[in-house]
């Protein structure tokens, strides 16, 4: 159990998820919709296409598709809505770039099969606490159909394994860079600060002659000039902004001081809550941050420990999740009743900690997978969790004691490394799309008539 392991936590947010989810397969270049208006006559409409990426188009109807789903999340997250024009432009960005992945996924052998789909929609469920017919019900009443859902779903987990493939594989971290991590971190006494911030990209093509440099700049100083004026930092960045994130408000959450780019830090150490920087220049092009919050967090000094047991079934041939899910009931209703856990364990578990009555010993945050993390820190000690699923199978567990411990030397060792790793892999995708990108050959057909 104590292995990190590499799959997708889903994101909870139906909405969220399905609006920002990846462009689905395209379908044929042009398709005929056949209506009876009022006064009888048959009006056959052409859906056009209003983009073409390498031997795929995007069209009217899926750009309208996507838009709306886009403008209800932007509807329900509040504040003043980017003009009609600009959003739809922003959209097919998205489901360009989102396409150009997904062409070179299927092109380089990237595919997801159907169990791992339902098992992630499951999850997502499970997480909104809804049984799947309450899930699609629910995707029903914001206008998602549930074949779009899944198929987006399965693209959305594409792309992340080809994130994982193409940038994340990829990354070094050195000694030095770790020693260098842990430096900065010693002079903030042990603590680290975070950031909560929003961000605008205005992003600058590789190869970009003079004339496209000064273009985008100018670009980028519009947004900043119509943020000084008082206009919503989400409404300017699903206006301006190319970054993955624009649809979303540019909303980057919390990030530790060490998970930003070195440009970023030094203009939020300066700033104060409610901000917004001036022009930022990287090698990807124009960057505009605000800094909503700041706060410091003394995670390098000491971890939160759990001392957990758990009994596991597996689910295989001749186990089905329901099965294994059931017979995990049964034997909670009997641990309830007052049976004993670690007898129950010695029998039941199928890992190898069953021998020890299911004893997990200590963990320590990051030495779980999430799902099992998720639902160990939500149990008081000494209760009893659901049936939870993990890519192992299926559990229950119990968190007998908490303690807080200094973390090791080798601990902050690990912490420096993920934290210097997941900022370059932040930076070294951003980099890894644009080229992507680049590459293509991409014409926008939506401003013709």
């Amino acid at each position: 159990m104590k292995t990190m392991h590499p799959f997708l936590r889903p994101a909870a947010l139906l909405a969220a998820l399905a609006a920002s989810a990846v462009l689905a397969q395209q379908s044929p270049a042009s398709r005929l919709d056949t209506r009876l208006p009022p006064g009888g006559k048959n009006v056959v409409t052409v859906d056009r296409i209003v983009a073409v990426v390498n031997d795929d188009v995007i069209t009217q109807n899926e750009l309208a598709e996507r838009t709306r789903l886009v403008l209800a999340q932007l509807q329900r997250a509040g504040g003043q809505l980017p003009a009609p024009e600009a959003l739809q432009s922003q959209v097919l960005e998205r489901m360009i770039n989102d396409l150009v992945q997904v062409q070179l996924a299927k092109e380089t052998g990237v595919k997801i099969d159907d169990g791992t789909i339902e098992k992630t929609i499951q999850r997502i469920a499970d997480d909104n606490n809804m049984s799947m017919t309450g899930f699609r019900q629910a995707l029903e009443r914001d206008g998602i159909r549930y074949s779009r859902f899944r198929e987006d779903m399965r693209n959305e987990l594409v792309l992340s394994r080809l994130r994982e493939r193409e940038v994340e594989n990829q990354i070094v971290v050195t000694e030095a860079e770790i020693e260098t991590e842990l430096a900065r971190i010693g002079k903030e006494r042990g603590g680290d600060t975070e950031y909560r911030l929003q961000h605008i990209l205005v992003m600058v093509p590789q190869q970009a002659t003079p004339e496209q440099i000064d273009i985008r700049r100018r670009r980028a100083l519009q947004a900043l000039s119509e943020l000084r004026k008082g206009a919503s930092f989400a409404e300017i960045s699903a206006t301006f902004s190319d970054a993955p994130d624009a649809l979303q408000g540019g909303d980057l959450g919390w990030r530790a001081a060490g998970r930003l780019p070195t440009l970023f830090l030094d203009s939020l150490e300066k700033s104060q809550p409610g901000d917004v920087s001036d022009i930022l220049r990287s090698p990807n092009g124009f960057h505009i941050v605000k800094l909503l919050e700041k706060r410091g967090k003394d995670k390098a000094a000491s971890v939160t420990q759990a001392r957990a047991r758990h009994i596991l079934i597996r689910t295989k041939e001749g186990t089905s999740d329901s099965d294994a899910r059931e017979r995990l009931a049964r034997l909670r209703e009997r641990i309830a009743a007052g049976g004993d856990f670690a007898e129950l364990a010695r029998v039941h578990s199928e890992d190898g900690t069953a021998t020890k009555g299911g004893d997990l010993g200590w963990i320590s945050p990051g030495e779980t997978v999430p799902e099992f993390e998720r639902a160990m820190n939500g149990l008081r000690d000494g209760e009893l969790s659901q049936p939870v699923q993990t890519p192992f199978g299926w559990h229950i567990l119990q968190v007998l004691e908490r303690r807080t411990e200094e973390m090791s030397e080798e601990r902050k060792k690990l912490a420096a490394r993920q934290t210097v790793r997941a900022r370059k892999a932040d930076e070294a995708y951003q980099d890894w799309l644009r080229q992507t990108r680049d590459r293509a050959f991409v014409e926008n057909r939506l401003g013709e008539t």
